[in-house]
């Protein structure tokens, strides 16, 4: 599996944490910034590292912002990107057995660190179910593809 994170400003500390996982779980991952803490813009970093996954460079993103809210929206915008904003284990799990969700999408202000460990492990351990999910996440693609 190949990861790319992203994040804006208000991201940039559980960005760090989420790395220091991926690199604990021995999955390879790019990070595309931002690397400050400088007011940046989020539809910089999440619409092209949406546009990665969408292009099949990278299998899945972890994107975070604020809230994570933001960059939710701006990858929801690519073709193909079914990004989920999750802060809690629950749903980590469901956004992936049930939407084949390929973005997770969290919120620094929103969640600790401990928690956004476990949901992003739990997130990028489960997998897509299939069956009657299949045929929803088919009806989906085939709305895009009209648009």
């Amino acid at each position: 599996m190949k990861v790319i994170l992203a994040s804006d400003h208000g991201g940039i500390n559980l960005s760090k944490e989420i790395a220091s996982l991926l690199e604990e779980m021995n999955i390879e991952f790019e990070d595309i910034g931002c690397n400050c803490e400088d007011s940046v813009d989020y539809p910089d970093y999440g619409i092209p590292a949406a546009k990665r996954v969408a292009d099949g460079e990278f299998d899945r993103a972890i994107l975070i912002c604020g809230t994570g809210i933001g960059m939710s929206i701006a990858a929801n915008k690519v073709k193909g990107i079914r990004a989920a904003l999750v802060h809690d284990t629950f749903s980590a799990k469901a956004t992936r057995e049930h939407n084949d969700s390929n973005i997770l999408a969290m919120g620094e202000r929103v969640i600790g660190p401990g928690l956004a460990r476990d949901i992003a492990k739990i997130w990028l351990e489960t997998e897509f179910l299939g069956g009657r999910h299949a045929n929803r996440i088919g009806k989906i693609s085939d709305y895009e593809a009209i648009k």
